[in-house]
């Protein structure tokens, strides 16, 4: 009977049928079978990777998004791994710093940049109360980032574009991120230089060999410049390669992980008017129907680096 219950967990474990095994059953005693056992539970327990664990860590309604923001895929081709220190621009209400924080470890660092605080009066639209909220935003958002830490995650950091401390902040980045972040500063740039200071900051802050990587709802090169220049929410890919490159970066490659075909806005649509915003559909269901149906924005997702 010990010989059959041998075989048997021998024959499981190499897959049913390998001559190897079975050959190996009939000389195999009881224990040297159970001491294999916790190399197989390692196995098991290595199999999903960092990212992976991380990706499926998150909420329902992120996971939602993966198949049309493809997280994972994105993170990889820029390179992002375990330990690395990683410039988030933009993180808002952190949907990529939930991925980063247990991914990057406890020996990473997610740095969270906002707007500069002169650039928030431009859109029009914040009230007083928001405006002086934003003077404290480097303090809130890692308050908030610390939150959404799990024991065994990434330290938090932050500040504004234009306003870093250098002491603290240059030759530090492994990576910046600028995923969908790059529109506004594009479109205030003539009023206050605020893409060129943003690309100056990111340049700064990575180590040399670091990446810039950006994702960018992306205009098609036939559209008039002047409604791609960030107020629609659009950017030509030329544009930002050049703008990166005035920085001082060297253009790698592109990829179509975040290509939508679909997306076809003409001269009198924004970028909003798509998923997950649906400005402008949420009251009329047939729209709504169809811009669901387009899905989220068309993005270049292009990388750099800083030599």
């Amino acid at each position: 009977m010990k010989y059959w219950i041998t075989l048997a967990t021998l024959l499981l474990v190499a897959g049913c049928g390998d001559k190897t095994a079975t050959d190996a059953a009939e000389t195999t005693t009881e224990p040297e079978a159970q001491a294999s056992a916790p190399a197989d539970d390692a196995a098991s327990a290595d199999a999903m990777s960092p990212l992976q664990a991380a990706l499926d860590a998150q909420p329902e309604e992120a996971q939602a998004r993966y198949d049309q923001r493809h997280p994972g895929e994105t993170l990889e081709f820029f390179g992002i791994e375990p330990g690395m220190t990683v410039m988030e621009g933009l993180p808002g209400g952190g949907w990529y710093t939930k991925i980063l924080l247990p991914y990057l470890g406890s020996d990473g660092t997610v740095i969270g940049v906002d707007y500069a605080l002169d650039m928030f009066p431009l859109f029009g639209f914040f009230s007083e109360e928001r405006l002086e909220a934003k003077k404290t935003w480097t303090t809130d958002w890692v308050a908030q980032a610390e939150g959404w830490r799990g024991d065994h995650d990434a330290s938090v950091e932050a500040f504004v574009f234009g306003s870093r401390d250098a002491g603290q902040f240059d030759g530090r980045a492994d990576a910046v991120l600028m995923v969908r972040a790059l529109h506004n500063l594009a479109r205030f740039e003539s009023e206050g230089g605020y893409l060129t200071a943003a690309m100056a900051d990111a340049h700064a802050v990575l180590k040399s060999g670091g990446v810039l990587g950006v994702v960018q709802h992306e205009a098609r090169a036939e559209m008039a410049d002047e409604w791609a220049g960030g107020q629609n929410g659009y950017l030509k890919r030329d544009f930002v390669i050049a703008a990166a490159e005035a920085a001082g970066f060297e253009f790698v490659e592109a990829s179509d992980i975040n290509a939508n075909p679909a997306d076809q806005p003409t001269a009198e649509e924004f970028v909003w008017r798509l998923p997950p915003t649906l400005n402008g559909a949420r009251d009329n269901p047939e729209l709504r129907d169809a811009m669901v149906a387009i899905g989220e924005s068309n993005r270049m997702t292009l990388k750099f680096v800083k030599p």
